[in-house]
């Protein structure tokens, strides 16, 4: 029963990523056809971003009534409605509102299942589940070149992924038996007042842990939106090589995960993050070096595997740290301070940009990161509680 769940919760992180990447890829033919400009579909995004900072600080108050498989098949089922949605807009304004809907479905999905994964499975089984979100992202530019070079359109894109969608919340609605119920949860000790946002917010190194979660997500969206541009623009390398090395850098996260499933059989999650931490640090310092292209270039990929286990180790020891009947709160916050970071921070860097010259792209990830190590040192020298969950199984489920 064990593995069957874990499988269910993999193949719903597929699903989490699977449209995550499809706007980017399919926005230059979709403006086009809307009679919008291209930075129309900064407003997507953002509204997607806004949308899922609310779940995210929503997320303890719904678990508190509805177990993690409940929210996790309606989140589900809001995406695959949206997703449905966003294939018969015809307007652009009808895009913003679909996106309402599927914000607030990815982020409650996403705080729900961190923070489940987080309570009852191994550290190994956390970084294999955000490899699987990359499998996704991988996947949605693919399916909707499919969709594209079948001459379905976007709109035909946009409708393939919403049905996969719907596949995974019938797997999901079939699974449901499944679930750990919340009167046994860990988690579910939670009282009306304990384990809301101002009660977690007060905790020792609450603030440096939301901290770290901003820059991470800072230096992970500006470290692989922003590569092909330093590339081409700081480097002087050829556009398709430069756009081929950016994505390897999500290829090098995505493997890294993998990889780090089973580095994290041996290591806990503190030493996960400090190693990421110095192998992100290596790979930017490949970047920032002025003599080779060739060694910039591997120092993408690098930064790309530093960054694997930071995230998800993290996320594993919230309950740990915090507390299980916290640790639900703290995930919502957590996920929030990602989406903040990703939303506003990288595009800050643009701003920047423009000012000093993409030269600057090493050096800004350079501050980002140390501004990250700092605040995850003090947060892993904090110790709130020494509460602690139960224990796990042979299996990798925790009792």
């Amino acid at each position: 029963m064990y593995l069957a769940l874990l499988a269910i919760i993999y193949l719903s992180f597929i699903s989490l990523g699977l449209p995550d990447t499809v706007l980017g890829s399919a926005w230059p033919l979709m403006h086009t056809e809307l009679g919008v400009g291209i930075a129309h579909g900064g407003l997507i995004s953002m509204t997607i971003s806004l949308m899922t900072v609310v779940s995210s600080l929503l997320s303890d108050r719904i678990n508190q009534k509805l177990h993690a498989g409940i929210v996790t098949f309606v989140s589900t089922l809001m995406t695959a409605v949206a997703l449905w949605g966003f294939s018969l807009c015809t307007r652009f304004w009808m895009l913003l509102l679909w996106a309402i809907p599927y914000g607030l479905g990815a982020g409650s999905v996403d705080a729900a299942l961190n923070n489940y994964v987080a309570l009852h499975y191994k550290s190994s089984h956390m970084s294999w589940l955000h490899c699987m979100w990359g499998i996704g992202a991988s996947l949605g530019p693919v399916l909707m070149g499919f969709a594209l070079s079948r001459r379905l359109g976007w709109q035909g894109g946009y409708r393939l992924i919403a049905i996969l969608q719907g596949c995974f919340t019938l797997a999901l609605f079939f699974s449901l038996r499944l679930w750990v119920p919340r009167k046994q949860d860990p988690g579910a000790a939670t009282s009306a007042t304990g384990g809301h946002l101002r009660k977690a917010l007060k905790m020792r190194g609450a603030i440096a842990t939301l901290a770290c979660f901003f820059c991470y997500s800072t230096l992970e969206n500006c470290t692989g939106v922003w590569a092909a541009s330093y590339l081409v623009q700081a480097r002087g390398i050829d556009a398709m090589t430069a756009a081929k090395f950016a994505s390897l850098f999500y290829l090098g996260i995505t493997l890294g995960r993998a990889l780090c499933g089973f580095i994290a059989m041996r290591l806990r999650d503190e030493t996960m993050i400090r190693v990421g931490s110095a192998v992100a640090l290596a790979g930017i310092l490949c970047i920032l070096q002025p003599v080779s292209d060739g060694l910039a270039l591997l120092g993408l990929v690098t930064v790309g595997l530093g960054c694997a286990p930071i995230y998800p180790s993290i996320i594993h020891m919230t309950p740990r740290h915090f507390g299980a009947e916290n640790s639900q709160a703290m995930v919502g916050l957590q996920m929030a301070s990602a989406y903040i970071g990703s939303t506003f921070f990288s595009p800050f860097f643009v701003l920047l940009a423009k000012l000093a010259g993409f030269g600057l792209y090493p050096y800004y990830l350079l501050l980002v990161l140390s501004v990250m190590i700092l605040m995850e040192t003090r947060a892993l020298s904090s110790s709130n509680t020494g509460r602690s969950i139960p224990a796990s199984s042979p299996d990798g489920h925790l009792r």
